[in-house]
């Protein structure tokens, strides 16, 4: 064991943990399971790392324009900050994640999130230059590993470093799933099947149609979540405590954003209201928006698949995959397991929606004590989303069977059907027809043969799959039909 102390006293720590006094303090405070997301500290490390290369800049930038000068502060020794640029760059790999003990659920506004990874960085750059883990008066986490920095800097920028690394794998996912659905649309196209409101029987439709209405949603959601991007790219860093940037260097808040731009690739850039992107979470709100409508979107096409699926069907159309044994006493039965994953992501989702707005309401004045919930909450609902999105590909459209039945055995025997003939008959007399089909269960050519409503020959045509889905009638067409 070693000892570690702070102002609030002593505490016995591993003699090879990475962690230290801040990190146990926090575990204890937050006796909570729920673990903390590896991305957001991988991204923390980016952010480090690009901190550390400002640093070095800001060294140089001063060195060159004041030779031989003593200044009224005290500098970091550039092969010092170098070392801890290195264990940020391992950090950013997601290295050193056993040490890293802090709960997702916590107070403190992020940070105990952020002297963890101020501990791991310290102790292990003292581990590879060969000097003791917590012998802080050669490397400090407050002095050294977080240099110009601050918790309400660093947090929310890697949690936007995290969310638009993730966001990317989802846009991904989306179109994945979306191209596999128009490959069913294509398979399926002018498939007759019948269409239903309210779960009732209503006019004939195709599977083309079906599907085309999950391709667009999901088109339109692809859209959404590459929108998002612009959404949270603004970031703080550099604004250190609330935003106004005290004690911090202004080269190191004019560079530290773009060189960290550059480091990940991504698509961000410095806030021109730091004391805004710091205070206000409503980004983060509009993005999980987004989010919440792709679960809506996700929810709504399996609910229709699960249920087209379903014994409920007499004469079942839709095939769904059989993935797994689905009950310990009834032998045979197969469940929807793959639709009900999907369902259960969408209400998680929408739960964390809840908490999401709840909690970027609860920031006061200049910080937003709750930013750790918020990004855990923001971040389980992208990765869910992926893996429904992922799942929905592999497990359930690639092996999803449509066998139709017979023409007359569903559709025609549907007293819907009659809509189609009430251009020509109106809806009184299309009505009683369907009264016909209704009380004897017959066909839609059966009843017209009893009541003598149409003509065989033009009954035929109005009952030709091309006529029942093309998009209405025109009046020259109806003219002919009815010669």
């Amino acid at each position: 064991m070693r000892t570690e102390s702070d102002f609030i006293g002593q505490r016995e720590i591993p003699k090879d943990a990475l962690w230290g006094i801040h990190s146990l303090r926090a575990k204890e405070n937050f006796p909570d399971k729920t673990a903390f997301h590896q991305e957001w500290f991988m991204a923390i490390g980016a952010v480090k790392q690009a901190c550390y290369q400002t640093y070095t800049s800001f060294l140089q930038a001063i060195q060159n324009k004041f030779p031989n000068k003593q200044f009224p502060f005290q500098l970091i020794d550039s092969q010092l900050i170098s070392e801890l640029e290195q264990v940020a760059i391992e950090i950013n790999e997601g290295k050193h994640f056993e040490h890293f003990i802090i709960p997702a659920i916590q107070g403190g506004a992020g940070t105990s999130i952020n002297m963890n990874v101020n501990e791991i960085i310290t102790n292990r750059t003292l581990q590879k230059i060969g000097k003791p883990i917590g012998s802080y008066q050669h490397i400090d986490p407050f002095e050294h590993a977080n240099v110009f920095q601050s918790t309400n800097d660093v947090i929310p920028t890697s949690l936007k470093v995290a969310s638009i690394r993730l966001l990317q794998d989802l846009e991904e996912a989306i179109n994945s799933l979306r191209m596999e659905v128009e490959k069913t649309e294509s398979k399926y196209r002018n498939v007759l099947r019948q269409g239903y409101t309210q779960m009732q029987a209503a006019v004939p439709s195709s599977y083309d149609k079906l599907f085309s209405t999950y391709n667009n949603a999901l088109s339109r959601d692809w859209w959404r979540v590459s929108k998002c991007f612009e959404r949270i790219k603004e970031v703080n860093l550099g604004g250190g405590a609330i935003g106004t940037g005290l004690s911090i260097p202004r080269f190191f808040i004019m560079e530290v954003v773009p060189n960290l731009q550059k480091l990940t690739g991504l698509p961000i850039t410095r806030s021109e209201n730091l004391s805004d992107a710091t205070a206000n979470q409503d980004s983060f709100v509009e993005v999980h928006a987004t989010l919440k409508a792709h679960a809506v979107n996700l929810e709504k096409m399996v609910s229709d698949l699960r249920l087209l699926g379903s014994d409920l069907f007499v004469n079942r159309e839709v095939y769904l995959p059989q993935k797994q044994v689905g009950s310990s006493i009834m032998p045979g039965k197969i469940n929807p397991v793959i639709s009900e994953f999907v369902i259960s992501v969408a209400h998680k989702v929408y739960a964390n929606d809840l908490m999401i707005s709840n909690l970027s309401g609860q920031g006061c004045l200049e910080l937003n004590a709750y930013l750790p919930s918020i990004g855990h909450a923001l971040l389980d609902s992208i990765k869910l989303l992926i893996a429904a999105n992922t799942s929905l590909v592999k497990n359930l459209f690639r092996e999803l069977e449509i066998k139709t039945n017979p023409i007359d055995e569903t559709i025609l025997k549907n007293p819907s059907i009659a809509t189609a003939l009430s251009p020509y008959i109106g809806y009184h007399q299309a009505a009683k027809l369907a009264k016909e089909m209704k009380n004897n269960q017959i066909s839609i050519r059966e009843a017209n043969a009893k009541l003598n409503l149409l003509s065989e020959k033009l009954l035929n045509q109005l009952l030709l799959p091309e006529e029942l889905l093309k998009m209405g009638f025109q009046i020259g067409e109806t003219l002919n039909n009815a010669q």
